[in-house]
C-alpha cells in the first residue's frame, strides 16, 4: 500500500529510512511523488538555432589535440578545435586536466555546456566520447540533502515504481482527463521519473500542474463554502422589470464580459449569503456601470447602499455621473470631509432616517457618527487604498451588507486574491466597442524638445497633457528626472495663458484637491505629477500621458498610468521616455507600445518577473506545490479555480460517482490539515 513505511522497500534500512526522512519522505506514495525539480534536457541542436548563453549540446569531431595550461594552485584550462557541421567552434574545460588523457585528434565528443554565440565557444560542463544517444536525452536532476546521494535515491525511486506503482489511484474524473488531454496519473508518474521525450513530460508535467492546482482550490472552496454558509446575509428582493428598464436606458449596451460579471454579481446578492466579491477590469471596461446596476438592484429591494472611493474628486465625480445615470429612480447623497457644519448634519440625518437610497463618499463614510437606516451593499472601489479595518468599519454599518470591492489594477493582484482570499472574482476582459486605443510611443530623452512641441500643439487644440516623474526631488542617488524639475522648466518653456501645475504625494490633502479640481475644470493645461494621479482621476479632455524615466516602472503601473487618458472621444497618445539599459526594460517598452490590453501586459508581466515581486519570498500561508509554480502556471489556477467552483457549487463530490476518488482524496486530504491544525 502505498501509505506503508518507505522501510517496506528492499533495502531501505533505518539509516536511509533517517536519510529519506530529511527529505520529507515517510511514506511509499510520499517516495513516488517526490518528483525531480529540473531536467538536464541533452538535446543537440543545429548551430544556428542556438542561443547565446543558454545550456546546450553539440556534436563534433576533435580537430587538434587538446592544449592544457595551468593557471594557480591546481586550476587549469583545456582548449582544443572541433568540426561542428563545418564550422570550427572553440571547447574550453576549467579544471579538468585528466581529460587530456581521454581526448585526442579525431575522437568524436558530445559536449554540453554555455554556448557563446560571438565567439563560437562552447564552456563545458559535461563531455562524453561518442556521439549523441537519443535514448538519454533527457536526465532527472532532484533536490538532494543531508547524508543521501542522487544515485542512492533513484535507484530506490525506481525500485518503488516497480513494485508500487500499480497501486496508484486516479482521482481525477474520466471527462477532465478527455477535457484536457491529460494522461492518467500512474503512466504520467512513470513519465515525471523517466521521461522517454520532452513531449510527454511536457504532458505529464501539466497533469500535475492542474491536479495541484485543483485540490489546493478544491479545499479552499470548501473552507470558503463552510465560512459563507455560516454568515448568513440579505437575501436582496430585487425588481427584475425595473432593473431590465434601468439597463435598457443606458446609451450603450453591455459587453458579453459586462453581462457575465453582473449575472454573478445579482445571483450572490439574491442569495441568502453575505456577497465577498471583487470585481477587476481594465482601465475604461465599465465595472462602474455594472455596480451602477448592482447599486439599483439593491435600492429597487427597498434596501440602502454606499459606493467609499479613495479621493474627493473621484467621489464628486462618480455622484455626478451616478445622478445623472439614475435621474429621479434614486435619492442620492455626496458625503465627504470638506462637507462640514449644516449641511453635513442634513446629509447625516437624511442617510439615518432612509430619505437617501445611495451615499458615495470617501473615508467620511466610516466616521463614527454616520448611522445608516438599512445598509444592504456596501461597494469599495480602487479596494487596496483602503485597509481591512477601513474596509470592515463599512461593512459593520448595517447587518451583513453584500459587499462588492472593483479593482483595475491587472491579474498579479487578483491572482492573489484568488489564491489567497475569500473572495470570489468576477473578471470583465472586454472592452466596450468602439473605445479609441492610446497610441504609444517609445522615445529616448535627447527627443524632449520634440515631445515639448507635441504636448504644445495638443494644449492649442484646448487639450490637456499629464507629465509624469518617478521623484519629487533630486536625488544624488539616482540621475533620474524628478516632478519640481521638470515643472520649472514646463513653466519657463510655455508661454501664458497656458497654466502648468505640480501634484505629489507631500502635499495637503486639501491641497491635491485643489489642483486636481483646476485640472479637471482646464484651469490647469499641464499637470506635473508623481504616481499620485495613478487612480482616482477621470478627467475626458487630457489627451497626453508623458511618462519620464519610464524604465523605472512596471508594466502594471505603466498601463495604470496610461488609463488616466483616452477618456474621451479624441484621440489619445502616451509618450513613454525612457533609455533602460538591461534587455528587460526594453522588453517592457516594446511591450508598452504593442498592445493596450491589460490582461496581456499583466500576463508579460508574470513572465518578466518572478514570484518574489508579487507575493514576496516567504509569505506566510504560500502554498507549496510540487510541480506547479503559481505565477508561471498562473492560466492552469485560474481553470482549476473556475472548476473547482464549479464541483463545490453543485455538490458534485457528494452526488456523482465519477467525483468519488477525487471526493475520498479531498476528504483525507483536509482531514490531515484539521489535525495539523
Amino acid at each position: 500500500m502505498l501509505n506503508d513505511s518507505v522501510r517496506q522497500i528492499k533495502g531501505v534500512g533505518e539509516k536511509l529510512a533517517d536519510a529519506l526522512h530529511v527529505l520529507s519522505i515517510e511514506t511509499i506514495e510520499d517516495l513516488i511523488f517526490y518528483f525531480p525539480y529540473r531536467y538536464d534536457v541533452f538535446e543537440v541542436k543545429p548551430i544556428g538555432e542556438l542561443i547565446h548563453d543558454d545550456k546546450v549540446t553539440i556534436e563534433g569531431t576533435i580537430l587538434y589535440d587538446p592544449v592544457l595550461t595551468f593557471f594557480g594552485r591546481k586550476k587549469s584550462r583545456l582548449v582544443f578545435t572541433l568540426n561542428v557541421e563545418g564550422i570550427s567552434v572553440k571547447a574550453v574545460l576549467f579544471n579538468r586536466a585528466f581529460a587530456k588523457k581521454q581526448l585526442q585528434a579525431g575522437d568524436t565528443v558530445t559536449l554540453t555546456g554555455k554556448w557563446d554565440a560571438h565567439r563560437l565557444q562552447i564552456t563545458v560542463s559535461t563531455y562524453k566520447k561518442g556521439r549523441y544517444e537519443h535514448d538519454a536525452a533527457i536526465s532527472p536532476v532532484y533536490s538532494i540533502k543531508g547524508d543521501i546521494t542522487s544515485r542512492t535515491l533513484k535507484k530506490t525511486l525506481t525500485y518503488a515504481l516497480d513494485h508500487f506503482s500499480n497501486d496508484i489511484v486516479e482521482i481525477l474524473p474520466e471527462s477532465y482527463l478527455h477535457a484536457y488531454k491529460l494522461p492518467e496519473r500512474k503512466s504520467a508518474v512513470r513519465t515525471m521519473h523517466a521521461p522517454e521525450s520532452r513531449y510527454k513530460l511536457k504532458h505529464a508535467r501539466r497533469r500535475f500542474v492542474y491536479e495541484e492546482f485543483l485540490l489546493f482550490q478544491l479545499k479552499m472552496q470548501y473552507v470558503k463554502k463552510m465560512h459563507r454558509e455560516a454568515t448568513p446575509g440579505i437575501s436582496h428582493q430585487y425588481q427584475e422589470t425595473a432593473l431590465h428598464n434601468f439597463i435598457e436606458s443606458f446609451s450603450f449596451s453591455l459587453t458579453r464580459a459586462q453581462d457575465r460579471a453582473l449575472k454573478e454579481i445579482l445571483e450572490d446578492m439574491r442569495s441568502p449569503y453575505s456577497m465577498n466579491r471583487l470585481l477587476q477590469g481594465d482601465v475604461g471596461s465599465g465595472k462602474t456601470a455594472v455596480a451602477a446596476i448592482a447599486l439599483y438592484a439593491a435600492v429597487t429591494g427597498g434596501k440602502q447602499c454606499a459606493l467609499m472611493v479613495p479621493t474627493e474628486i473621484l467621489a464628486e465625480q462618480h455622484f455626478l455621473s451616478l445622478t445623472d445615470l439614475f435621474g429621479e429612480r434614486a435619492k442620492i447623497a455626496l458625503l465627504t470631509g470638506s462637507i462640514k457644519g449644516k449641511k453635513r448634519q442634513l446629509i447625516r440625518s437624511s442617510i439615518e432616517s432612509h430619505d437617501v437610497d445611495i451615499v458615495i463618499g470617501t473615508h467620511a463614510l466610516i466616521q463614527d457618527d454616520v448611522f445608516f437606516h438599512d445598509l444592504g451593499l456596501v461597494i469599495v472601489d480602487e479596494q487596496h487604498r483602503f485597509g481591512v479595518k477601513q474596509r470592515r468599519t463599512l461593512r459593520d454599518k448595517g447587518w451583513q451588507p453584500d459587499v462588492l470591492f472593483m479593482t483595475a489594477t491587472p491579474i498579479p493582484r487578483t491572482l492573489a486574491i484568488s489564491a489567497f482570499g475569500d473572495m470570489d472574482v468576477s473578471i470583465i476582459d472586454e472592452m466596450p466597442a468602439g473605445r479609441k486605443e492610446v497610441e504609444t510611443y517609445w522615445v529616448t530623452d535627447q527627443h524632449f524638445p520634440r515631445v515639448l512641441e507635441f504636448i504644445g500643439k495638443h494644449i492649442v487644440r484646448g487639450e490637456q497633457a499629464y507629465v509624469v516623474c518617478p521623484l519629487i526631488e533630486e536625488s544624488d542617488q539616482l540621475d533620474i528626472q524628478n516632478a519640481v524639475d521638470v515643472y520649472e522648466q514646463l513653466s519657463e518653456f510655455y508661454p501664458e495663458p497656458i497654466q502648468v501645475g505640480l501634484l505629489h504625494g507631500r502635499l495637503h490633502t486639501e491641497e491635491k484637491e485643489r489642483i486636481m479640481k483646476a485640472f479637471s475644470t482646464n484651469n490647469i493645461q499641464i499637470l506635473v505629477s508623481t504616481t499620485v494621479i495613478e487612480v482616482g482621476v477621470n478627467v475626458p479632455n487630457a489627451t497626453v500621458m508623458v511618462i519620464y524615466d519610464a524604465e523605472r516602472f512596471g508594466l502594471s503601473q505603466l498601463h495604470q498610468l496610461r488609463g488616466r487618458v483616452g477618456r474621451g472621444q479624441g484621440q489619445s497618445h502616451c509618450i513613454l521616455i525612457a533609455d533602460p539599459k538591461g534587455e528587460v526594460g526594453k522588453e517592457r517598452m516594446r511591450i508598452m507600445t504593442e498592445t493596450t490590453d491589460g490582461f496581456v501586459l499583466a500576463e508579460e508581466d508574470l513572465k518578466l518577473r518572478g514570484p518574489g515581486d508579487f507575493f514576496g519570498t516567504k509569505q506566510s500561508g504560500m502554498p507549496e506545490f510540487k510541480v506547479a509554480d503559481m505565477v508561471h502556471d498562473y492560466r492552469a489556477l485560474e481553470t482549476a479555480r473556475v472548476d473547482a467552483v464549479e464541483i463545490v457549487h453543485n455538490g458534485l463530490l457528494e452526488s456523482d460517482p465519477a467525483y468519488s476518488k477525487l471526493a475520498a482524496y479531498i476528504e483525507s486530504e483536509l482531514a490531515v490539515t484539521k489535525k495539523m491544525d
